[in-house]
């Protein structure tokens, strides 16, 4: 199964502050880990939010909307897409995975659709 880890915002990474030098050497550690085990498929950072872009749709309509979004608890401030046999075994990395911010930081994981998902929709269009 396929899962995205969400690392969620905080107001120091909303700040753009940096991780110190030992927290990105733990970080490559844990990757490194997660690479060797054949789990990690893709991860990255994101920049706050402040360089960011929305589009609201109604409709036809399109609006752009400028960074800061409000809400930082919400926001992501990096990713990673995982392959693991189940949830459990996400949760079991995510448990070892070294606190990605300064300070208290949440971590969510959501599992990917795959096309199984939508077997059911497929033979009604065939």
């Amino acid at each position: 199964m396929r899962v995205m880890v969400l690392v969620k915002a905080t107001k120091d990474s909303e700040a753009g502050l940096m991780p110190s030098t030992e927290l990105f050497e733990a970080m490559g550690r844990f990757n490194e880990e997660l690479i060797k085990a054949g789990i990690m498929q893709a991860g990255d950072g994101l920049k706050p939010s402040s360089e960011g872009k929305r589009v609201a749709f109604d409709g036809s309509s399109r609006t752009v909307i400028d960074g800061p979004f409000p809400a930082t608890n919400e926001l992501v401030a990096g990713y990673w897409l995982w392959e693991v046999k189940d949830m459990a075994e996400a949760v079991e990395w995510v448990k070892r995975c070294p606190n990605p911010m300064p300070g208290p930081s949440e971590i969510e994981i959501r599992p990917l659709y795959e096309m199984a998902d939508f077997a059911e929709l497929l033979t009604q269009t065939a």
